[in-house]
């Protein structure tokens, strides 16, 4: 076996996992807010990739600057479906909620296909070129950006949140809505930054992505992979996406090179079958016991 290939095949699963926890973040912090699971995420991702595209191309923008926008954009989208399309349906059955967002998908699916039409399209080469080793391991330099970037992203996360006050009342909202009110926290708001976050994650993820393999309509299939890990790791824990996403991202690497990336889905998919008959609620999820 040539263990020098094997390890730089890990290495790129490495990178595209850290991608799998960035974008997985948004699903847990929506989910440990306001208990919706929000299939939207990839076209949301997706969405905010192309707007990086317009403000690039059409609008000649400096990448730096369009970045920022581009993250700016991403919050306010988040934060506009949040206010308009998920709070009115809170109270409703969870099936409800989980409908709209799949509706939202196939709304920023068209939306896309409308604006920018439905051929693939590439974003302008920002990213390095200049060769990456680690040791003598070979690693693609846009991989390694981004998994710096991906990595930095979830540590500065991790570390708003059980440092900043919003993090706290995030938290304290997670874990009994009831009893956060009682304290004088602002639900709503919370709901609201949750989104607005997890908005600004997925746009961050869009260029990421789309900086590596290019851009097209059909690229929010991403978020299929990424609800794989989240699910794996833990609806609630952002440890267990950051676990399950760079698990993923190994797996799909070595079964796309041994295999072939037509297997790549349908490991994913067997990988999430067994973890969900011995850990139905995720590696590191909180396990639920109701009173009957």
């Amino acid at each position: 076996m040539d263990w020098l290939f094997l390890i730089e095949v890990v290495l790129s699963g490495l990178g595209s996992g850290a991608l799998f926890a960035l974008t997985g973040i948004a699903f847990v912090l929506i989910y440990k807010a306001t208990k919706v699971i929000n299939l939207a995420v990839g076209e949301m991702l997706m969405l905010c990739a192309y707007f990086f595209f317009g403000l690039t191309t059409a609008l000649a923008l400096p990448v730096w600057l369009a970045i920022i926008l581009t993250v700016i954009g991403g919050g306010v989208l988040g934060g506009v479906v949040e206010r308009a399309l998920i709070r009115p349906m809170l109270g409703e059955s969870p099936i409800s909620v989980f409908m709209v967002t799949v509706g939202l998908s196939s709304v920023l699916i068209g939306f896309v296909e409308l604006v920018w039409g439905g051929d693939p399209r590439t974003l302008p080469n920002f990213l390095p070129t200049k060769p990456v080793f680690i040791g003598d391991a070979y690693v693609s330099p846009k991989i390694a950006v981004c998994f710096v970037v991906a990595s930095l992203l979830i540590a500065g996360f991790l570390l708003v949140f059980r440092k900043w006050r919003g993090g706290v009342a995030l938290r304290a909202t997670a874990a009994d809505q009831g009893a956060a009110f009682s304290c004088g926290i602002n639900v709503p708001a919370v709901f609201s930054i949750s989104w607005i976050v997890a908005g600004m994650a997925t746009a961050v993820s869009g260029i990421l992505i789309g900086s590596i393999g290019g851009i097209s309509p059909s690229m929010g299939v991403f978020g299929l992979t990424v609800l794989v890990a989240v699910i794996v790791g833990g609806l609630d824990s952002i440890a267990g996406v950051l676990v399950a996403g760079l698990a993923i991202g190994v797996i799909e690497a070595l079964v796309g090179t041994y295999l072939g990336g037509e297997f790549k889905l349908f490991v994913t998919f067997v990988t999430l079958i067994i973890a969900m008959m011995i850990r139905p609620y995720g590696l590191f999820g909180t396990i639920e016991i109701e009173r009957l």
